[in-house]
């Protein structure tokens, strides 16, 4: 019989970056705060900072140097335009990069919004053995990537693997 596995809540932060959201109309990062909490997880932090790829680098900077934060989510500056610079602000960070997180909510995205996907820059990777994903700023992509791809790998409980387990391993060398 298989080995029966517990839940295992992990400190989650969230980030939202945008030039003109407040915490009274952060429909994306409140989404993100939501879901996490019905999941069992705990909210470690919540920031809100622009569209700036020194401020961005700041913030996950701060959180990936935190042994408390296990995870660090941001929504929004995935796009193309000149402002979106969240993937050059983070990217940089990453020991390792998960490429299939990016490619794989793509295809669901696909499955969503059609052929729009390809303006999504989404990606994901592991900083100083915290996990980092970078999710568009729609409301609707933060459920897409929460819902389809984070949550379940954040389960301990997900079979056959998932990221959560692997979490003692990250920093070996």
């Amino acid at each position: 019989m298989a080995e029966e596995r517990i839940f295992i809540p992990l400190d989650i932060a969230v980030l939202t970056v945008s030039d003109s959201r407040t915490e009274q109309n952060d429909s994306s990062g409140q989404c993100l705060v939501d879901r996490l909490r019905e999941a069992g997880h705990l909210l470690a932090d919540k920031r809100i900072v622009a569209d700036d790829v020194y401020r961005i680098r700041a913030v996950v900077s701060q959180w990936i140097a935190d042994p408390q934060v296990r995870v660090v989510i941001t929504t929004g500056g995935t796009g193309v335009t000149g402002r979106d610079g969240t993937p050059e602000a983070v990217g940089v960070l990453f020991d390792k990069t998960l490429d299939g997180f990016g490619e794989t909510f793509r295809a669901i995205s696909y499955e969503e919004i059609g052929t729009s996907t390809i303006q999504s820059r989404a990606i994901a990777g592991v900083a100083n053995g915290t996990y980092v994903f970078c999710l568009p700023g729609s409301t609707g992509a933060c459920r897409t990537g929460w819902d389809r791809l984070i949550q379940p790998q954040l389960d301990y409980r997900t079979r056959p693997c998932n990221l959560a387990e692997l979490m003692p391993r990250l920093l070996e060398k």
